[in-house]
């Protein structure tokens, strides 16, 4: 049989949209946002009120070993939060906390000094008056369900806005939201050694 082409994209997805390709709901889904191959799925999630890049592919061992909680492999978001998080609280999200039972493995978290450039989202944040929003950037290894969000809620800011902007060295750099591109060979080899410690 003929070895199978292996194909990476990436896309912004935008808010509202789910992280599949069919639905029978009727409600938006990746398939409105281009044309891929019949083989090519996400590789892992995120969910239809997040945003940012989705990495797709048909590479099912990609797949199966950036998925794997044993593995280590980077994801970065940016969360728009309630309230202004202390140096403590900041802290305690970059320590680990305790989500269903378990704490959460150290992360890299930083307090934005500024709002980030990011483009408007279709459906407005929940504003309260009188309660101010900052933008925490926060990198993790590992993919728990709603993490963020769980997490920021711990120490409590409610996360109002999440959007993912990195796997690894994959970032969102020149893509809308609703656009994707396929990966060059250079990135696909970075993508490769993250997963595999070997571009091969």
């Amino acid at each position: 049989m003929p070895e199978t082409l292996l194909r990476y994209f990436i896309l912004n997805k935008p808010y509202g949209t789910l992280c599949q390709f069919t639905d029978k709901e009727g409600r938006p889904t990746l398939g409105a946002l281009g044309r891929f191959p019949a083989d090519v799925y996400p590789v892992g999630r995120l969910d239809a009120d997040s945003e940012g890049l989705v990495l797709l592919s048909n590479d099912g061992k990609l797949k199966h070993t950036l998925l794997d909680p044993k593995k280590r492999h980077p994801r970065t978001y940016l969360a728009q939060i309630e309230r202004l998080p202390t140096p403590a609280a900041i802290e305690r999200l970059s320590s680990g906390v305790i989500i269903e039972g378990k704490t959460t493995l150290p992360a890299k978290v930083r307090l934005l000094d500024e709002e980030p450039t990011v483009p408007p989202r279709p459906v407005p944040i929940r504003f309260r008056k009188n309660v101010p929003t900052a933008w925490i950037e926060i990198t993790l290894h590992e993919g728990r369900n709603r993490q963020v969000r769980k997490m920021t809620a711990v120490v409590g800011h409610p996360t109002l806005r999440i959007i993912r902007t990195g796997i690894g060295s994959l970032t969102l750099e020149g893509l809308r939201p609703g656009e994707h591109r396929a990966l060059n060979s250079t990135e696909i080899a970075e993508l490769r050694r993250l997963v595999f410690g070997t571009p091969e």
